[in-house]
């Protein structure tokens, strides 16, 4: 008996550092095996421990049975979690999005912000000159707490208990819910389509609103020839793609903390200069009729999606979390959701304002593209030129705050291509490559369709089954709730609901754009 107590005292020989940290969760990879090397493996791992590690000397009267107690007893199943949550996928630490996990509630919080509030809320007026006071308050409140819901099943799927995965990316979650072929139709081209849609939205607003600016500075005593609205264009886009050379999504967090506070301070400056100088004279809140019921009624549709596209950017809500660390002891979701409600409740403290103040100051009179327009239109000869200038520079900020975090999905998604096919991280001269040619795409597609701003309401429709309706699906297919029971039921109403409005906020765009079509110019940016 002394003699087992004496073999089993005996010291352990450390084993070697494992590469990741033991609890770490780890991320579905984008390519398989290939890219995982010996050291991803838990049982190629323990074989080279075993290889490399010196063997205690054992007693030959010692029994076989000493050695079996690690992998019988019931640590057994930790251990094995253990050793299958070091995973980790090496392509995660090649690509922007991945590539640093460091982030906290506070970096949440400026990436929500900062891609929550914007240029869709400077539109929102104009959905109320359809809808009226009462409707229009009824869908945005309404639409501002589905969207928040969605967002929360969002942030809860994002880790994924049972299988110790990590989704870093809507398209991976996406994928994992309805088959990698059928997320590449439903989920994949309206997250392009935001992304890059996004992407040049801001150009347009970036580039026009610093002519502007520049008029403001320059005034009326200015000699020099100005540039025109195309070369606006370019000099924002050059703007744009030389601060997107920031390797990853953390290294941005300073970028989106500024892109945030100019958001609410150009948001803020509107709606009160607006309020402050008081209604326009002969202002209507009556709703816009058009001609004929047909008309009218795609028209309520286009209000609805210019509503649904005040609530973008579900589609970087994944990336964004995948930025911090994540354990089981210490899950991403708590800092995550946590960040979340305090961007949100900076986002409807703006939005709310903007969309009710704007339309009370100039009910039917604001014009298509929003409350900015309107703000230079009215108030430019009865406002201070520093509050012009500043809430120019605000927009004008934040439009390139904004590009590097829509940005970001379109990098990554370059980037994967590249690591996919190679098998390593991809050289710096060739990120810088993917990004100038990514954002002079943008450019070129600005430049072409100048009016995007007037298919806001095609565009909400499209991104809404992202927004509204999918994680909702996800969330059933995941966390399998009770048939039946409540959530169930909330989940699926509001799924099938969602793309039921979706279809037909689609159709109303499509409507508006090919009624106003004579309206359209391409190639030619005012």
């Amino acid at each position: 008996m002394a003699e087992l107590d004496e073999v089993t005292s005996a010291p352990i020989t450390p084993r070697p550092p494992i590469s990741a940290p033991p609890s770490q969760l780890h991320s579905p990879s984008l390519t398989r095996s290939p890219l995982l090397s010996t050291e991803d493996h838990p049982a190629a791992a323990t074989t080279e421990i075993t290889r490399k590690t010196p063997k205690t000397p054992r007693s030959p009267r010692t029994p076989n049975v000493i050695r079996t107690p690690r992998f019988i007893t019931p640590i057994a199943s930790p251990i094995r979690r253990a050793l299958h949550l070091t995973r980790l996928d090496p392509q995660d630490a090649w690509l922007p999005i991945t590539e640093s996990r460091n982030g906290n509630a506070y970096y949440a919080a400026f990436h929500t912000l900062c891609s929550g509030i914007g240029i869709q809320a400077l539109i929102l007026p104009v959905a109320f000159t359809i809808l009226g006071w009462t409707w229009a308050i009824i869908c945005l409140t309404l639409a501002f707490i589905w969207q928040l819901y969605t967002l929360y099943l969002l942030v809860q799927l994002h880790e994924n208990t049972e299988t110790m995965t990590r989704y870093c990316r809507y398209l991976q979650l996406a994928s994992a819910t309805f088959g990698e072929r059928l997320a590449k139709i439903l989920a994949g081209l309206p997250i392009i389509y935001l992304s890059g849609g996004t992407c040049v939205a801001l150009i347009i607003l970036g580039g026009s609103t610093s002519r502007t600016f520049y008029q403001i500075l320059c005034g009326q005593l200015c000699t020099s020839k100005p540039l025109t609205t195309a070369e606006w264009y370019l000099v924002f886009t050059c703007a744009a793609v030389l601060l997107s050379q920031l390797p990853n999504l953390n290294s941005i967090a300073g970028i989106s903390l500024v892109g945030a506070i100019t958001a609410v301070g150009y948001c803020s400056f509107i709606w009160i200069t607006s309020v402050a100088k008081g209604r326009l004279p002969g202002v209507s809140y009556n709703p816009v009729k058009s001609n004929g019921q047909v008309a009218d009624f795609f028209a309520v549709l286009n209000a609805l999606g210019i509503i649904a596209f005040a609530f973008r950017g579900h589609n970087l809500v994944l990336e964004i979390q995948s930025t911090m660390p994540s354990s089981e002891k210490h899950p991403s979701r708590v800092p995550m959701w946590r960040g979340v409600k305090i961007a949100y409740t900076i986002i409807a403290l703006c939005l709310f304002p903007l969309a009710i103040g704007g339309y009370w100051a100039y009910g039917q009179k604001i014009p298509q593209a929003g409350m900015l327009t309107a703000f230079y239109k009215y108030h430019r000869t009865n406002t201070s030129q520093f509050i012009l200038g500043l809430t120019s520079l605000f927009v004008i900020v934040n439009a390139v705050s904004s590009f590097q975090i829509y940005g970001m999905p379109m990098f990554d998604e370059l980037e994967s291509q590249f690591t996919k096919r190679r098998k390593k991280p991809c050289p710096w001269w060739l990120r810088v490559t993917f990004r100038f040619l990514f954002g002079f795409i943008c450019f070129f597609v600005a430049v072409a369709i100048p009016f995007l701003g007037s298919v806001s309401g095609l565009i909400g429709g499209l991104s809404l089954p992202v927004t509204l309706s999918f994680p909702c699906f996800m969330w059933l297919k995941v966390k399998k709730p009770k048939v039946y029971g409540p959530v169930w039921w909330i989940n699926w109403i509001l799924g099938i609901v969602g793309i039921g409005l979706s279809a037909l906020l689609i159709s109303g765009g499509v409507y508006t754009v090919i009624d106003n079509g004579t309206q359209l110019s391409f190639f030619k940016p005012q």
